[in-house]
């Protein structure tokens, strides 16, 4: 189908989010000012999930992005439950038991996050007690562990990551009376979910990774040009200091099916996540959890299967690489996203796109062929359209679109091609997933003055 300018817009800004920091008093005290997140899905269900909390017991704001694989159980569970882990790793001892106290007596919680929402974002009812209990049990430790220092965030967010891991895991071993709630946390458990989160507080910067989606900050130098500084590293098999870490952690006879076609035992592409139990669980523990789940999961082709040559579980681990970045005046934005938006673009376009977006400014590049026979004609057309996108305002009221659109739509020149948009985005949805993955993005826009001001 050819889809007009304005359907493809709002295919476009279907999912499209944008939050903007309050100011007091008529200053903006953060060192963020806001952000705006959009999702374009290619899975149906999409697989991928966004989050975004300020956090109103410690100073700060959490963002993530979500990459589910095997489904989206287990991507919309992390993408509900991690951010309240990590607001409670970092919350003082005092506040702990004020909340244990308050649940204790019945009373109303002090709330722990604001979270930031577009309606489409759902979280599930169902599970909200189980969900309850477990982060109860979490900070019950917490208050029991009191060591009285001050939580370290990278320690906070490490924390965080495994001990939701591992509840994931615990929950699907326990099951559940309630058929429906047993079924679904055994879903969570076998599929999987990568996870970027960044904790912005002041000019605090830490990214937790746990698998290949990415986190990059936009950088704008002097001359007025974009650069990109990257936060995070793929755990995948073209890092390979991964590699050489899965191979330390078994022996040295399955340093051969370890890594099989850039994946883990042949099967997995990135080598962190959340869920996956296939390759956390030890094959006895697999088959009696499989056997006295309900009669759907039998059904699922996805748990019936071993990996092969599986002799010294786990393969796998959530524990996230955690970045910390010292912001600067210069830091202008950070970009989140899931490997859809990598797979498709360099990240020194993205600093680039999304830099002149937000200050309104084309630093015009010589415009290159690279290679390609270009009749005069041709060279005609894209200096028109150059002039036209330049004196156009830009579309896009969200910068996450304004990236996915290029993403989806840029040609060989780096323009957006109005018709290569329409077809990716009316291809169908068996097809779409050939073409492109999920994309999810979160740009997060910095506040200069603040953060010079520290």
């Amino acid at each position: 189908f050819y889809l007009t300018p304005p359907q493809v817009n709002s295919i476009l800004k279907a999912n499209e989010y944008s939050f903007k920091v309050p100011e007091f008093d008529g200053k903006n005290v953060s060192s963020v000012l806001g952000f705006d997140s959009n999702q374009l899905p290619a899975n149906a269900p999409i697989e991928d999930r966004r989050s975004a909390a300020t956090c109103l017991q410690t100073r700060g704001m959490l963002l993530g992005v979500f990459d589910g694989h095997a489904g989206c159980a287990c991507a919309q569970a992390v993408s509900e439950r991690l951010f309240y882990y990590i607001a409670v790793s970092l919350l003082p001892h005092e506040t702990l038991l004020e909340i244990e106290n308050a649940v204790e007596s019945g009373r109303a919680l002090l709330p722990i996050l604001q979270w930031h929402k577009h309606p489409n974002d759902y979280f599930s009812k169902e599970a909200s007690k189980l969900y309850f209990n477990s982060l109860r049990t979490y900070w019950q430790e917490l208050i029991d562990l009191n060591s009285g220092e001050t939580t370290d965030v990278r320690e906070a967010l490490i924390n965080a990551f495994k001990r939701l891991d591992n509840d994931i895991s615990l929950e699907a071993q326990v099951g559940d009376p309630n058929s429906f709630l047993n079924y679904l946390v055994l879903r969570v458990a076998f599929s999987g979910a990568t996870a970027c989160v960044a904790h912005v507080d002041g000019v605090d910067l830490h990214v937790a990774n746990t698998g290949d989606s990415r986190a990059m900050l936009g950088v704008q130098e002097e001359d007025g040009s974009w650069s990109a500084v990257n936060l995070s590293y793929d755990h995948n098999a073209q890092n390979e200091r991964e590699v050489e870490r899965v191979k330390m952690e078994h022996p040295k006879s399955e340093e051969k099916s370890l890594v099989k076609q850039d994946r883990l035992l042949g099967l997995l592409m990135p080598f962190r996540a959340f869920g996956d139990v296939k390759f956390k669980w030890s094959i006895e523990l697999q088959k009696r959890v499989i056997e006295s789940g309900p009669d759907q999961l039998n059904d699922n082709e996805y748990t019936k299967f071993i990996p092969p040559n599986y002799y010294t579980p786990p393969y796998l681990t959530a524990e996230p690489e955690v970045i910390h970045h010292k912001l600067r005046p210069q830091d202008k934005f950070l970009v989140l996203a899931t490997d859809g938006l990598w797979e498709t673009m360099h990240r020194q376009d993205v600093a680039r796109i999304v830099g002149e977006y937000l200050t309104g400014v084309h630093h015009q590049q010589p415009i290159a062929v690279g290679g390609y026979k270009v009749t005069l004609g041709q060279m005609h057309g894209l200096l028109t359209e150059r002039r036209a996108r330049i004196s156009s305002a830009f579309e896009d009221q969200n910068a996450a679109t304004h990236l996915i659109r290029h993403a989806v739509g840029n040609n060989e020149f780096g323009t957006v091609d109005h018709e290569r948009l329409s077809k990716m985005l009316s291809l169908p949805e068996e097809l779409a997933r050939m073409y492109r993955d999920d994309i999810t993005i979160i740009v997060v826009q910095f506040n200069s003055h603040v953060i010079g001001a520290y």
